[in-house]
């Protein structure tokens, strides 16, 4: 297997991972702990979904043909409150990670130099994805950090549990 293939089922496996943890993590939380916010400058994990599956609608539909930062996307009302149920918030949640593993998955290993744009700005299709694998895993683990918070001591360890390391 070339780098370039490699560098693909390195990412896939990345972003796989962090979408089953960000999952894992909701999973442990009752359904209106997902929309609590402990203060006006803090975001819910609603919130922070809602931010993440923008991003990943406007990042990677029509991915090679318009910018990534697409003129129909308000970046704002991605901080409102404006989701009310879990199952609502599920569909924002899985229509972005869809949106963005039907690109991804997609790719070709030739197409990971062709250059796209983010704000006008040019980048790599290996860029663009370099700077998702930071950014989407950035606010994973801040629904995870969330959702420890908020459960306290009953926080099921989604890797390997305090002290038990060698086990």
């Amino acid at each position: 297997m070339n780098t370039t293939n490699l560098y693909l089922e390195s990412v896939k496996k990345q972003f796989l991972y962090y979408r089953t943890l960000g999952e894992k993590a909701m999973e442990q939380l009752e359904p209106e702990q997902l929309f609590i916010s402990i203060n006006k400058d803090t975001n819910s994990i609603a919130t922070i979904i809602k931010h993440l599956s923008g991003n990943m609608l406007s990042r990677w539909t029509d991915f090679f043909t318009s910018d990534g930062e697409k003129e129909w996307r308000n970046r704002d009302s991605e901080f409102e409150e404006t989701i009310e149920t879990k199952a609502e918030l599920l569909i924002f949640w899985n229509k972005g990670w869809d949106c963005f593993f039907e690109l991804l998955f997609s790719l070709k290993p030739e197409q990971l130099s062709e250059i796209i744009y983010i704000r006008n700005e040019k980048h790599t299709v290996i860029e663009a994805i370099n700077r998702q694998l930071a950014h989407y895993p950035y606010h994973i683990g801040q629904i995870v950090f969330y959702a420890k918070q908020l459960k306290k001591s009953e926080w099921e360890s989604l890797s390997i549990k305090k002290n038990k390391s060698k086990s």
